[in-house]
């Protein structure tokens, strides 16, 4: 099977162990060429894990991740010009403006010295920043700066779009703002969306499927409609996570965690 034909993730009993703690525990899973697809689960159910071992953050056995064909293991630069990431963490730097923060993304990816201020204006113009691109990162606010970071992902023209809790931290309209934007790229590119979120609406309403994780494995797989109907007419995505869980999505200290952090990161920056 060559890169072109393969699945645009694929994970053959994934596992990952930080000292004797299992956070990854053996995950088989594969995301299809164009399709949005959503890791869920509490903080600590292991998707971040996972995330940086398919972003090659993280080391992985041969064999156990492959990005469109390719090995991490094996094939590093190779998956990493094909990947764009955006972690939860803020990684733009308020001190620079937005467009110098996506034109230092193009030198970090490689990106060819005579295709750089057409990329970085392609970026800007896709997140809907060309207006505040000459402004510090450091005045935008907590919705523009996550776009600003989906920007600098894709000075590279990635083939996989890995996002990781894009929208914790951010009020309703910018959370719906971030997610429009991203699902008129894949629209208009046809790349492929892999996505982790507490947010059981954002999963419902933008993923084609979502695997549910919890303590490091995977707990159900399928689309967010077929999960839902095997409960009952009234079941939320919510109430399939507990059934198959006995546990919540929003653990104490999980999501708050998070988006405090980010917005001290914000507030700060």
């Amino acid at each position: 099977m060559g890169a072109h034909d393969a699945a645009a993730v694929e994970l053959d009993g994934l596992r990952y162990a930080f000292g004797n703690k299992a956070a990854v525990d053996g995950i088989d899973l594969r995301v299809a060429p164009g399709e949005v697809f959503g890791l869920l689960g509490p903080n600590g159910a292991g998707k971040t894990t996972t995330i940086r071992m398919i972003v090659t953050l993280l080391p992985c056995p041969p064999g156990s991740v492959r990005v469109f064909g390719l090995d991490p293991a094996k094939d590093r630069m190779a998956v990493r010009r094909a990947v764009g990431y955006v972690p939860q963490q803020l990684s733009a730097d308020g001190a620079l403006t937005g467009r110098q923060n996506i034109a230092l993304f193009t030198r970090l990816f490689g990106v060819p010295r005579r295709e750089r201020a057409a990329r970085v204006e392609q970026a800007l113009e896709a997140m809907g920043l060309l207006e505040a691109a000459d402004r510090l990162a450091g005045t935008y606010s907590g919705g523009m700066m996550r776009r600003l970071e989906l920007a600098q992902a894709l000075v590279n023209e990635p083939r996989l779009l890995v996002l990781d809790e894009p929208t914790i931290g951010l009020d309703p309209v910018a959370r719906a703002t971030v997610w429009e934007r991203v699902i008129a790229l894949r629209a208009e590119t046809g790349m492929t969306v892999l996505v982790t979120t507490h947010y059981m609406d954002e999963a419902e309403q933008h993923c084609d499927r979502v695997a549910l994780m919890h303590l490091g494995r995977i707990r159900a797989l399928g689309g967010t409609g077929e999960l839902k109907a095997g409960l009952g007419p009234e079941a939320s995505l919510e109430d399939v996570f507990r059934a198959y869980t006995g546990d919540t999505i929003d653990e104490p200290g999980g999501t708050r965690d998070i988006r405090s952090t980010r917005r001290t990161a914000i507030r700060l920056g």
